[in-house]
């Protein structure tokens, strides 16, 4: 079978180089991207989308149906390595959990973590490759945490203005928790973004931008036709439009923040979301 798969993905190697031939000189400007698509996005994407920010006009109106099924893509890659890694994972070890007793450093492992409150004075859970950490490293990246996520919601919230979105500001939050755990530990992570919280947000991130669809059908246009919601809540065109690219930027942004977060824990700690880097 891995014979199989070896051949089989040399061959679609094979095939894909094979039809680059086929494809426009980069940056050419005698081919059809040049001559007519991007022309058209940039010098009618403000009279028609209201957006002043044109690559944002291209991926949330142009092209918001391809850009609601990559924001679906990433929520199943994210339930995919959360039933591979998570529900599929094999318990063929026993679990043993490690507490370090802060006045002496002694190490206790046990069976049952139970025995001790999460929040002992006197102890803590450490992981099985634990090394002190540095004081000067965790302070400095938690420092850095409420600053990275003010401006990712700046990148968010002005995504249609400016450089920026919903997938760019999803990184970052994402990343800001990946930097807590990378200082503190995995535990601490998922204190703050609990595993079911964080499959909730991915998935409420995808219903938030199909669901601003179903709106605009509701509201009399076409699906994903931010422009519709102007009568009904009594704004400008412009306005409606806004309004409406800043929700979806905000469902972009749950999804890819959750999903990565979600990736992160599973992949590190190898599906136990218990310890790892």
């Amino acid at each position: 079978m891995k014979r199989l798969g070896l051949v089989l993905v040399l061959l679609a190697g094979a095939l894909f180089a094979a039809t680059t031939a086929e494809f426009p000189r980069l940056g050419a400007l005698d081919s059809a991207p040049s001559r007519h698509v991007s022309p058209r996005y940039i010098q009618g994407s403000m009279d028609e989308t209201h957006t002043p920010n044109f690559v944002t006009s291209v991926l949330a109106d142009y092209r918001g149906f391809d850009t609601m099924f990559e924001t679906t893509v990433v929520f199943l890659a994210g339930m995919s390595c959360f039933f591979i890694l998570r529900v599929l994972r094999k318990k063929t070890v026993t679990e043993v959990f490690y507490y370090r007793h802060k006045p002496t450093g002694v190490v206790l492992a046990m069976l049952a973590p139970r025995r001790v409150a999460p929040r002992s004075s006197s102890f803590e859970r450490i992981d099985a490759d634990w090394t002190p950490q540095d004081m000067v490293v965790e302070s400095m990246c938690l420092f850095m945490v409420p600053f990275i996520q003010v401006f990712a919601l700046y990148v968010i919230a002005h995504g249609h203005y400016s450089p920026g979105g919903g997938f760019q500001g999803g990184v970052l939050l994402a990343a800001s928790f990946i930097l807590v755990g990378l200082s503190r530990d995995l535990r601490t992570v998922e204190s703050l973004l609990a595993e079911k919280n964080a499959i909730l947000a991915a998935a409420a991130g995808v219903c938030i931008y199909s669901g601003t669809g179903l709106v605009a059908l509701v509201c009399g246009g076409n699906f994903l036709d931010y422009g519709a919601y102007a009568p009904f809540f009594g704004v400008a065109a412009p306005a409606a439009r806004a309004m409406g690219i800043l929700v979806v930027e905000i469902g972009v942004a749950l999804t890819v923040m959750a999903t990565l977060t979600t990736i992160y824990k599973l992949v590190s700690s190898r599906g136990t979301v218990e310890e790892g880097l």
